[in-house]
């Protein structure tokens, strides 16, 4: 076994290390993200419709909110599983959570159509979205403390 004063890595591969962790990073928040915009824009008239439009905007919001909550318990989940399986493997299973989790958003029922099923699907999306966007982030910047040199 190596020590760690025998370890190096060509900066090249940490270029692409950084450069992953950063690009997948990036398009989990900007999905994280956009949904605020639809939450303020939209969601409170197809899943709120029957509260009054500033209550419909607080409902959306707090489901906004509850992504933001689910973060912290996503962190810590998907660390623990890193340190077992690998930074790689929980890397990519984050990136499809939050994939598939934006995805089924889009093709939610409404208000209209399932009732309160729908604003409860949507919460529960939302805490999957915000379980992988903490495991994302946690996980991208241990990866790349873990590939950098101890310099």
């Amino acid at each position: 076994m190596k020590s760690t004063e025998d370890y190096h890595i060509e900066t090249k591969e940490l270029v692409k290390v950084v450069a992953s962790g950063w690009m997948g990073t990036a398009m989990e928040f900007m999905d994280f993200q956009l949904y605020s915009l639809a939450a303020a824009i939209v969601f409170s008239d197809i899943f709120f419709p029957e509260a009054s439009p500033a209550m419909a905007l607080v409902m959306a919001m707090g489901t906004y909110g509850a992504g933001y909550v689910a973060r912290l318990l996503g962190a810590y989940v998907f660390g623990r599983i890193g340190d077992n399986v690998g930074r790689r493997t929980v890397l990519f299973m984050t990136i499809m959570l939050m994939g598939l989790a934006s995805t089924a958003i889009g093709f939610l029922p409404t208000y209209q159509q399932v009732g309160i099923w729908a604003p409860l699907s949507l919460v529960l999306l939302r805490i999957v979205q915000g379980f992988g966007a903490g495991a994302e982030i946690s996980g991208a910047g241990v990866m790349v403390a873990e590939f950098a040199k101890k310099k």
